[in-house]
């Protein structure tokens, strides 16, 4: 597979061994009627007006290198990594599908919804599911949900103002209310009783505060 900058294109070599020989083309510009038709001549797909985001992954997964002139093009530029080329129709579209690659270092995410809200609904949700893998993957620690985070911390700074006397405990404790505003907030959404369910929530983490000092508490609000 092969790219190239003002025209950017790619291919994906031909099995006969002469070199440049392709089975697939692919630029990010136009294709003249005249390129065209040498090119069904000669068995070769060839796709035209490709976004440069798509054009870079699709070098990436079939190991090609993008070109700018045909007369640069080695053999070295070729990408060999595509196992399977498949044109399928979704709906009433089609799409083209370059599988079985070796070693991919890309990859596309297809989506399908009801409507365009939904759609965009399901890729916000795929966002920030990958964001949470990539935050893993990185800094492989986690903190337990639910508003669970927020209640331990609130608990902790009750604790800490009654330690402490006189008006510099109000902070400590505003501080502290204000932090249960998140297991408050999902309580709500869940449609269960606010009130019921954030003072047991309150109880059963002061219990493990008392109980095991210094542990934290994954208990949360359960949507």
């Amino acid at each position: 597979m092969q790219f190239a900058h003002p025209s950017d294109f790619f291919l994906l070599p031909h099995h006969d061994p002469p070199a440049f020989k392709p089975d697939i083309v692919v630029t990010e510009k136009g294709v003249s009627d005249l390129a065209q038709h040498y090119f069904a001549k000669a068995g070769i797909t060839a796709f035209r007006r490709l976004r440069k985001t798509d054009n870079n992954r699709m070098a990436r997964a079939t190991g090609a290198t993008i070109v700018s002139r045909t007369d640069e093009i080695q053999e070295s530029d070729m990408g060999t990594r595509c196992g399977l080329f498949e044109m399928r129709k979704i709906g009433e579209e089609w799409f083209a599908f370059f599988e079985e690659c070796e070693d991919p270092k890309a990859c596309t995410i297809l989506l399908r919804g009801g409507s365009k809200d939904v759609l965009n609904e399901i890729e916000r949700n795929l966002q920030d599911a990958m964001q949470v893998v990539r935050n893993v993957v990185y800094e492989p620690k986690l903190l337990p949900g639910g508003g669970a985070t927020e209640m331990a911390v609130s608990i902790g700074l009750r604790r800490a103002g009654m330690k402490v006397e006189g008006v510099q405990q109000g902070p400590y404790v505003a501080v502290g209310e204000a932090m249960e505003v998140i297991p408050r907030t999902l309580a709500q959404n869940c449609g269960v009783s606010v009130i019921r369910t954030v003072t047991e929530l309150r109880a059963k983490h002061a219990a493990h505060y008392d109980e095991k000092p210094g542990t934290p508490c994954n208990v949360g609000v359960d949507g």
